[in-house]
């Protein structure tokens, strides 16, 4: 489906459609290709509204940090009790929105997210926020999984590819927009408009929900939602995320730690296992039987975890030590954005002539190079000579892979599946993201203060000052420099920003080395999946 020009979506406008519509044949009704240009438009819309919000908060951290006095835990939290509940409930959005319909929980999303969204917003203290945070997850796991659910359920297989192509490609500029416009707000006002950037947004997606978009479900009302595998998933990664972040600063010797990780370790079994004998279970584990879900799934975890870690770390570094506003970081990224804006589309064409191999190799494998070019950045880096290839390669990497990567799950599992199948995809992606998140931040850590300490005694910084420095170490490079004359603050601040860039360049070796590992997975298990189901 091609949104051609602004006279189709005129034709359509008031012509409201709230029938129930059977997912084995959505495209049968009239009423449902009418408001097919609609149902594309909000489903972007709604889905805006959460990877802007994922965008905005990576660039006002700094600003957190100022504001509210947060460590690197703290942000790290700030972030991941956000991905953690997106992680652990997105399967759960998928099965009940194929249960109890698709429309209404998509709509209760968008209503949660709002509400939390502006608690964020108001939030004075850390834990205010990390809570507001995590209820924001809640709203994303149930309105996340119903945007592809409900195109999956709208278009015919003709024309799937092309929808969730475009669906892509507008989803990429309006998340491209609100960092840029995020970072002019926090700039000019404060880090609290980043939230409250979400509150237009769901107004508007709310409101065509109800109009133009038609419910739809694919299971009976008699089967159950998967409680018991919903908390064992949040415990297992709430654990072990825990456990990462806390290593940060206590290290693996500390009874919490160690106790957070053998919870995590023996949820995360005990999740598997109690899917396995549920009879509507929240992550069907027969879809694994696809060979190509299964290895879709693999690349999503390890390129994604590439993406989601590396891009935490990012604004860190421009705002930080490169020196950028809040809105030139938030801009950075607008190459990346604007190649899979422009080549979106094309690029989920590629699945229908190519199969899904031939782009989700090379794609990745671009990505990994444009992750190590980052690992070249210094102090004081020209933004054209050296950030801006790196994003421009790790945006066509991306663009490469994310339609064809998202019609080939789509595509692999039964149509009475999609709702589940499009959950599973997006909570391995999160998933990916939160322990990238976590683990990196550890690599990250211990790199910094190794080389702080270095630095520091190299340049024989008075022992006063090095100690006050050092006490600060986990907030990274936003350590408060100690009233000292002015050639050793430049020191100090050398020293410090020397320390991050040598976290940032580990960081993104990393993220290249698991990025080539998703264009390797690709290549052993990814098949021909085109445009239509096999």
């Amino acid at each position: 489906m091609t949104l051609e020009t602004s006279t189709v979506v005129a034709s359509v406008a008031s012509f409201p459609c709230d029938k129930t519509i059977a997912a084995s044949a959505p495209q049968g009704r009239p009423c449902a290709a009418r408001a097919e240009p609609w149902i594309l438009a909000t489903t972007i819309i709604a889905s805006s509204m959460a990877f802007i919000d994922g965008t905005v908060v990576n660039v006002a951290v700094p600003a957190l940090q100022r504001s509210l006095g947060a460590t690197l835990a703290d942000v790290q939290w700030i972030v991941e009790a956000y991905e953690l509940m997106l992680a652990a409930l997105l399967l759960l959005g998928g099965a009940a929105g194929d249960l109890f319909g698709r429309r209404r929980v998509f709509a209760i999303g968008i209503v949660v997210f709002a509400l939390a969204s502006i608690t964020c917003g108001l939030a004075d203290r850390v834990d205010v926020l990390i809570i507001a945070r995590a209820v924001q997850g809640i709203g994303g796991a149930l309105l996340v999984p119903g945007s592809l659910a409900l195109l999956s359920a709208s278009f015919d297989k003709d024309r799937r590819g092309r929808a969730i192509g475009t669906w892509s490609g507008f989803t990429a500029i309006t998340t491209a927009l609100g960092p840029v416009i995020g970072g002019f707000l926090i700039d000019h006002g404060s880090w609290r408009y980043a939230f409250f950037l979400n509150v237009p947004l769901a107004l508007a997606a709310i409101i065509l929900t109800f109009r133009y978009i038609p419910e739809s479900r694919s299971r009976p009302r008699s089967e159950r939602i998967d409680w018991l595998g919903a908390a064992l998933a949040a415990i297992a990664l709430g654990a072990i995320v825990y456990a990462l972040i806390g290593a940060q600063t206590a290290g693996w010797t500390d009874l919490k730690v160690l106790g957070a990780l053998a919870i995590g370790l023996v949820a995360l079994p005990s999740f598997v296992m109690v899917e396995s004998r549920q009879s509507a279970p929240m992550l069907p584990l027969t879809l694994f039987r696809s060979r190509d879900f299964t290895g879709a799934n693999v690349l999503t975890l390890l390129l994604y975890a590439a993406l989601g870690g590396s891009l935490f770390f990012l604004p860190l570094n421009l705002i930080q030590v490169q020196g950028y506003s809040t809105l030139a970081a938030g801009a950075a990224l607008l190459p990346f954005v604007l190649l899979m804006f422009v080549l979106s589309r094309w690029a989920g064409g590629l699945v229908e002539r190519y199969g899904a191999k031939l782009p989700l190799v090379i794609g990745p494998a671009i990505a990994a190079l444009g992750f190590g070019m980052f690992a070249l950045s210094g102090i004081d880096m020209s933004y054209w000579t050296s950030f801006f290839p790196a994003v421009v390669v790790l945006g066509f990497g991306m663009t490469l892979t994310v339609a064809p990567l998202t019609t080939t799950v789509m595509q692999s599992v039964s149509q009475n599946d999609v709702g589940a199948a499009s959950g599973v995809n997006n909570a391995v992606s999160t998933v990916a993201g939160l322990l990238a998140i976590a683990a990196l931040g550890l690599v990250m850590s211990h790199t910094f203060n190794d080389a702080l300490h270095r630095q520091l005694s190299d340049a024989n910084i008075p022992p006063s000052i090095v100690q006050t420095v050092e006490a600060q170490r986990f907030k990274l490079a936003a350590i408060d420099l100690p009233p000292t004359d002015p050639e050793t603050r430049v020191s100090v601040r050398h020293g410090v920003a020397a320390a991050f860039v040598s976290g940032f360049r580990r960081v993104m070796l990393i993220a290249a080395l698991l990025a080539a590992g998703a264009a390797l997975s690709a290549w052993i298990a990814i098949g021909a999946i085109r445009g239509s189901r096999n």
